[in-house]
């Protein structure tokens, strides 16, 4: 059970319908339960939906897949449910066993970093940092970490506020 009130359980002001108008016109995203929890605050549901101006960059250099295997890395690393329940749900949907995963070799970097992000941020390991080196440019390398460090915040958010897991998620719960 949520913590806290969605926005839209009290009725959206002009400024909130701007802002969801926005997001779905111009970012492309659904309102899901945790938007709308966040939308209680415009300034902290603007910089969370910051997610997706991210996101739109590392598509210029990641694919689809590899964009979800980061995520789901990290959602799944840290154990949310929210996240890493709408992440397994791209990954089932295409086709996938989120347990049993084959992947590239970048798709195994980008796994392998956001796993050590989640482990202990201080100290990931060096040879992650040699392989990012190898394969991406110092800004993607940089727009990468900046993702995962929202993604990361994300899902500390969502824990924390204890968001309801939407209900379009709930078949796809690893534990279900």
């Amino acid at each position: 059970m949520s913590r806290y009130k969605r926005a839209d359980e009290y009725g959206l002001s002009e400024e909130q319908l701007k802002a969801v108008a926005y997001h779905e016109e111009v970012q492309g995203g659904h309102m899901t339960n945790m938007k709308y929890t966040l939308l209680n605050d415009l300034p902290s549901f603007e910089v969370y939906m910051g997610w997706y101006d991210l996101q739109k960059g590392l598509r210029d250099f990641l694919s689809e897949r590899e964009f979800v295997i980061l995520s789901y890395a990290i959602s799944s690393g840290n154990d949310c449910l929210v996240c890493g329940t709408f992440f397994r749900k791209i990954l089932i949907d295409s086709g996938e066993d989120p347990e049993n995963l084959v992947l590239s070799e970048t798709e195994q970097l980008l796994w392998d970093l956001g796993r050590a992000i989640v482990k202990d941020f201080h100290n990931i390991p060096l040879d992650i940092y040699e392989r990012l080196e190898k394969r991406f440019s110092e800004k993607q390398i940089i727009q990468i970490i900046a993702f995962a460090g929202q993604m990361f915040a994300t899902n500390l958010f969502v824990t924390a506020a204890k968001v309801d897991l939407d209900e379009i998620l709930l078949n796809y719960r690893k534990d279900k």
